[in-house]
């Protein structure tokens, strides 16, 4: 099996979304003839595997670690996974399957879709630290989270702008949202718990009080970027 692109002169990975490995069938060879997978699916190993990242990050996470919590053997995870990196973009989009998106036919303010989209890509990847490391890593192209860009497209296109800045427009959003929520705040969140200290009482702050002044800074910056987006359309720039 190849485990990582490039190792050692290895082949490069295939993502596990082109490579039709992402259906959730028992993959063929390296297996003995007559034997039968046992009582797991795909979903329930792909949740296990993105709680286990939630409580460890990507440094705690292996395939053997996923087995003693799925009470099986390392190798009955392989029934249903070729490989660690199939599981991990598996467990990578799946997550985004937690971000409510906007109904395509809605009518609702732009702004307002999407300051609700941009808010809940930062809870997030907030809430699952890990998610910023590995959307670094592997392509984010799995239903969920091309579902997800798709919806922030739909939402940029009602904005006014001229075709040939939504794609711009776009990426400022996700790079905002992800540098600041995934890296920045990301970072920021996780030092003082790996200190073992609590981020407020470390900067001598009331309880919640880091976490809102964190939330307004990034609301105040998101509203510039909105602010941006519709001055760049109201001129009407062809």
């Amino acid at each position: 099996m190849v485990r990582a692109a490039g190792r050692a002169g290895r082949p490069a990975r295939t993502s596990v979304w082109l490579a039709g490995r992402a259906d959730g069938r028992v993959p063929r060879g390296g297996r003995a003839r007559g034997d039968r997978p046992p009582p797991l699916d795909r979903d329930r190993i792909t949740a296990v595997a993105a709680a286990l990242l939630d409580a460890e990050g990507p440094a705690g996470f292996s395939m053997r670690r996923l087995a003693a919590e799925l009470n099986v053997t390392a190798m009955s995870v392989y029934w249903y996974v070729d490989t660690k990196d199939d599981l991990l973009e598996l467990a990578l989009d799946a997550v985004y399957g937690e971000l409510e998106l906007p109904d395509p036919d809605a009518d609702d303010d732009w702004r307002d879709q999407l300051r609700a989209l941009a808010s809940g890509y930062r809870a997030l990847l907030l809430r699952h630290p890990w998610v910023s490391p590995l959307a670094g890593t592997f392509p984010d192209i799995g239903p969920r989270s091309v579902a997800f860009s798709q919806a922030v497209q739909r939402v940029v296109r009602r904005t006014g702008l001229p075709p040939h800045r939504l794609a711009g427009a776009v990426s400022a959003v996700l790079r905002f949202v992800y540098g600041s929520g995934g890296t920045v705040e990301g970072r920021l969140t996780r030092r003082p718990a790996g200190a073992g200290t609590d981020p407020d009482a470390s900067s001598g702050q009331a309880p919640g009080a880091v976490e809102e002044m964190r939330e307004r800074d990034f609301h105040a910056a998101l509203d510039l970027v909105i602010a941006g987006i519709e001055t760049v359309a109201l001129r009407g720039e062809p």
